[in-house]
């Protein structure tokens, strides 16, 4: 064979053997990555198929249900059923609320109580001077309030000590309690009749509209002489000419744990109308459900979600207008998780399963206890359960449970914490 023929031949060969190769190599890989689909498919099959288990029950056939289960660190759906039914949330609305806050206006911002006055504080002549506060305010006593449903005895007591640190010992105008914080709403809106729920109103003490009752009992405690048929109220705001006295305050941080632990509904409802309180060249512009609800909207688009696919009503979820979807509150608990700045808040605030807050009694000495984190929620006929569990494997995932239409709320409780079970598996 002549030499240049059998280099050809020769050169072919190593050719077809590299091609060989290269195919034998793609074959492994796609074998490889065909084997690695399967067994992932196959890692979620049992938790997908003990969900369907747990959902082929009687009581399904006479409510709805709706189930979303995301592995935050493989970020994938683990499990969808009905994830973009729209359900009423019940207090699974803090969870909106709650991230809504901790991302527009921050854990370190304030709820605040002030107390300024309008006039002039002068020397009483019409006591002795040997006594030991002989100073008179002439002119108007405002008390601003903030919808701050922790101001307690403690700020009271600051308040009456800043008139007693002027010296004043009688106040000879009016005593006006400013409420132009918000709207003159005090339920709301879808709210039923029948809910024993607090007064909404920007004046509270230990929670409660008995303000300016505490307030004047504070006074005469301290000797502190005020005319009786002087108190009035104010909707308009305290004059741009008010001198501060004493301004008391309490954070974000300081009162979510009660807020989500508790599911303290007016705790919720304060934060709700923080986010609407906004001030337009200086003036104040009362809060309103309404632009409380758009600071909401605008996280929801923000997450790539459109507003008009829900309702907000609430910032407790006691309305009954209030509509979201699952998909929605895993968005939330995701973007939550992705954000410290949110999540360093958020998380410690949630009950903790068979531990502390409305899940105390929950999933106790079960695998669930303590690797479970979720808000609550009960309505008459519904049960609601979100927020994030750790598996067994150190995995993290976040989940949504919207129970409706149940004949009482335990079955719909009992199921959430069966399927809570098989999550931390």
């Amino acid at each position: 064979m002549p030499v240049s023929n059998y280099r050809i031949i020769r050169n072919f060969a190593a050719k077809m053997k590299k091609n060989l190769s290269a195919i034998v190599l793609r074959g492994i890989l796609v074998a490889v990555f065909a084997l690695a689909a399967q067994l992932n498919v196959a890692a979620q099959m049992p938790l997908a198929h003990a969900i369907d288990s747990l959902l082929d029950h009687p009581m399904f056939m006479r409510s709805q249900v709706a189930v979303l289960v995301y592995d935050l660190d493989g970020d994938s759906v683990l499990y969808d059923r009905g994830g973009l039914q729209l359900m009423r949330p019940a207090s699974v609305m803090k969870v909106l609320t709650a991230t809504t806050a901790l991302t527009t206006l921050g854990a370190d911002h304030t709820f605040q109580t002030t107390l300024g006055y309008v006039g002039t504080i002068e020397p009483d002549t019409l006591i002795a001077d040997s006594l030991p506060r002989h100073n008179v305010l002439r002119g108007d006593l405002y008390v601003r309030g903030g919808f701050d449903p922790m101001f307690d005895a403690e700020d009271m007591q600051a308040l009456v000590q800043a008139l007693k640190e002027k010296d004043i010992y009688r106040i000879e105008g009016s005593i006006l309690a400013d409420l132009s914080f918000k709207d003159t709403l005090k339920w709301g809106e879808g709210w039923c009749w029948d809910d024993k729920e607090a007064t909404l109103t920007p004046l509270l003490y230990n929670a409660r509209d008995v303000f300016m009752t505490q307030f004047f009992r504070a006074l005469d405690t301290e000797g502190i002489l005020h005319p009786l048929n002087a108190y009035r109220i104010t909707d308009n705001g305290a004059q741009s000419a008010t001198i501060a006295l004493c301004r008391r305050t309490h954070t974000v941080s300081q009162m979510l744990t009660k807020m989500m632990k508790d599911s303290n509904n007016l705790f919720a409802e304060s934060l709700f109308y923080q986010l609407g309180a906004k001030r337009q060249g200086g003036t104040v512009v009362k809060a309103t459900a309404r632009n409380s609800a758009e600071k909401e909207y605008a996280l929801i688009a923000q997450l790539g979600l459109s507003p008009d696919d829900y309702t907000v009503a609430d910032g407790s979820g006691l309305s009954l207008y209030n509509y979201l979807t699952p998909q929605l509150v895993v968005r939330l608990l995701r973007y939550a998780w992705a954000t410290p700045s949110v999540l360093q808040t958020l998380y410690p605030s949630l009950p903790i399963a068979g531990r502390d807050g409305t899940l105390k009694n929950r999933m106790r000495g079960t695998a669930a206890e303590g690797n479970v984190r979720a808000k609550t929620g009960t309505l008459r006929k519904i049960a609601t359960l979100a927020g994030y569990a750790t598996t067994a494997s150190g995995k993290h995932l976040a989940f949504c449970i919207f129970n409706q239409g149940l004949l009482n709320s335990k079955e719909g409780r009992d199921f959430q914490d069966r399927l809570c079970l098989q999550l931390v598996k």
